[in-house]
């Protein structure tokens, strides 16, 4: 048996996977046993959670990598720090001692964690770690490999291919020329919190027009045809300051960035739309130029921008690709997985086999609970439930508070490993519901009331509801597509030429609670194989409302991780107005609750949160 850990850490959201045999066994972000989001700290919690998971000890590793190569980061930094020097020292004396102290001596800071361990540790470049944990776990035997993020050691955009255990690099884009630090550039300009606002600036730009798109392309972007591009780095601060922007960029937009927290105006929707038709046009020109590199039919993704599904659906729609997939997990806490496969395969020459499907278990990865385990928190915290005997009993008492319009939180088997909750840590609700979107924004989920909500469908009626084909799979939420004509709704001319954040006041489908202002929706599909439970609960709601689609949205509240244990579920529970609350075979009403939450204590609570 090899047994294989890899790690990524000290930048944000580190994570720890472990690779058995080729099998991919365990996987978890760190930030989920902390409750500190995107915690970037050496995730000790996580390793010791895969380790467990296979039952053995650090002494029983025969490999554990790391997902990037700290020295040749390193190595970017103090180059790039002499370049701007005296600008940026502030920066500089800010980040050195860390590097110093701790990120120059990983071996040291991982043999301390893994006590047992007397192994040598492996350092992939961050890229190959994302085009590994992107080509190895996919479904094909060969495909183009597009890997784009903020940066990695020096590469920021990688095109590259894989063939059955073998993948290699072959063209990258460098630092500071990034498309990942475009976005997050822009996200930082409309007042959102870089590396975690990034999705919020994709679910604003539909509610904007691009008008700023050209200037972007002009000004600060020099587009080739083949998708490499050169940025005007005078319009960015990043290089050498504790921010993005810089006054120059301030002064082409037409003012400062707006303060965090600030109320989104219609210039911040533009500046979304703007910036996210740029990412698009880039990703389709990238998507075009692998497609002529490599001569494959299928693509592969991953890299922190590989989480736009919208470009994503665009790609799959309008692109030269037959077949896509990309890696859930397409952020950094996914480079511990690569690293683990890259090992496997690329450097153990180990044999992979393909069958036409993923071998990401549906990317439930994390922990489980059983309901005896469960029930021992429930009955600490003093808490009021049903319980129920089998699977079909409880799928028939929540399918009916579904469809009354009750929200309701649904903790089941092993968390998801990666930014999407799939079905093991979510919140459902009735697409079909007209209020839905404003309830579980403000009173659940306590963000913007413009963000939009995710549908789950059954599988074999994705094509019925989307205008996606009846054979394609998105299991993992990563594609965005259009709502079926057919079941949208007419609105007449005031209506679709609403302005901004006026959109939301039409009722625009027959599911309206997951279908966007611009008759998008970033699609889940459940099928039986990857997620039974879930595919029971949807089919038993299908046969009594007609309706195969659900909302789903990641069980947590802003600010917070996606829940990891029953007590983490429970808390959320009792500090939203959630109505429901689903552990195992347990079913939790709020009403019943004795010790429920005053209005008081729950602000006082969320108070202790800094907003994101």
């Amino acid at each position: 048996m090899t047994s294989i850990l890899g790690i990524s850490a000290f930048y944000h959201d580190s994570g720890a996977a472990l690779v058995v045999d080729g099998d991919i066994v365990a996987a978890a972000q760190e930030e989920r046993f902390t409750r500190k989001k995107h915690d970037y700290s050496f995730p000790t919690n996580a390793v010791g959670y895969c380790l467990e998971e296979a039952g053995i000890s650090p002494a029983d590793l025969d490999y554990v990598g790391f997902y990037d190569k700290p020295l040749i980061k390193f190595e970017r930094l103090l180059e790039t720090y002499i370049a701007y020097a005296p600008i940026g020292y502030r920066s500089f004396r800010k980040a050195i001692p860390l590097w110093l102290k701790q990120k120059l001596h990983l071996p040291r800071e991982m043999r301390s964690e893994l006590p047992g361990y007397s192994g040598k540790f492996v350092f992939t470049k961050h890229h190959e770690s994302h085009a590994a944990s992107a080509f190895f776990p996919s479904p094909f035997d060969e495909a183009a490999i597009v890997t784009l993020d903020g940066v990695g050691e020096w590469s920021t955009s990688c095109i590259g291919f894989g063939r059955n255990n073998k993948i290699e690099l072959l063209e990258e884009i460098r630092f500071p020329h990034s498309l990942g630090l475009l976005y997050s550039a822009f996200t930082y300009y409309t007042g959102f919190r870089v590396n975690s606002g990034e999705y919020k600036v994709m679910g604003l730009a539909p509610y904007g027009e691009p008008r700023f798109k050209d200037l972007i392309l002009q000004n600060l972007v020099h587009l080739k045809d083949d998708g490499s591009f050169k940025m005007d780095m005078s319009y960015f601060n990043y290089c050498q300051g504790l921010t993005m922007t810089s006054e120059k960029f301030h002064r082409l937009f037409g003012g400062p960035p707006s303060p965090p927290e600030s109320r989104v105006t219609q210039r911040e929707m533009d500046l979304a739309a703007s910036v996210q038709a740029v990412t698009e046009e880039v990703m389709m020109r990238v998507a075009h130029y692998a497609h002529k590199k490599t001569g494959s039919a299928n693509l592969v993704l991953a890299g922190g921008v590989a989480l736009n599904c919208v470009s994503n659906g665009k790609i799959l729609k309008n692109g030269p690709f037959e077949k896509m997939w990309i890696q859930p997990a397409a952020g950094d806490a996914g480079g511990a997985l690569g690293v683990s496969l890259f090992v496997w395969h690329q450097l153990l020459d180990k044999e992979r086999h393909t069958n036409g499907k993923d071998t990401q278990h549906g990317s439930l990865l994390g922990p489980q609970f059983s309901d005896d385990a469960i029930l021992k928190d429930l009955t600490a915290t003093g808490a009021k439930y049903e319980s129920y005997e089998d699977d079909d009993a409880l799928c028939e008492r929540v399918t009916d508070l579904l469809a009354t319009e009750n929200v309701v939180g649904w903790f089941q088997g092993r968390m998801e490993f990666g930014p999407r909750a799939l079905g093991a840590r979510s919140i459902l609700g009735d697409a079909r519901s007209t209020k839905m979107q404003s309830v579980m924004n403000l009173k659940i989920k306590f963000r913007e009331s413009f963000r939009p909500f995710a549908p789950i469908v059954l599988k074999e009626h994705v094509d019925k509801y989307f205008e996606l084909d009846s054979h394609q799979e998105s299991p993992y939420m990563l594609l965005v597509a259009p709502v079926k004509k057919e079941i949208r709704n007419k609105l007449d001319a005031a209506h679709e030429s609403a302005f901004g954040i006026d959109k939301l006041n039409y009722v625009r489908s027959s599911i309206p609670a997951v279908t966007h202002v611009d008759y998008s929706a970033r699609v889940q599909t459940v099928d039986q194989e990857r997620n039974e439970l879930l595919h029971k609960l949807m089919s038993r709601f299908f046969e009594k409302t007609g309706c195969p689609v659900l909302i789903n949205t990641s069980f947590n509240v802003r600010s917070e991780p996606i829940v990891c244990t029953p007590l983490d579920a429970y808390r959320c529970f009792m500090m939203t107005d959630m109505d429901v609350l689903v552990l195992g075979r347990y079913v939790l009403l709020k009403v019943d609750q004795p010790n429920r939450m005053s209005e008081a204590d729950r602000e006082q609570h969320l108070s202790q949160f800094e907003l994101d």
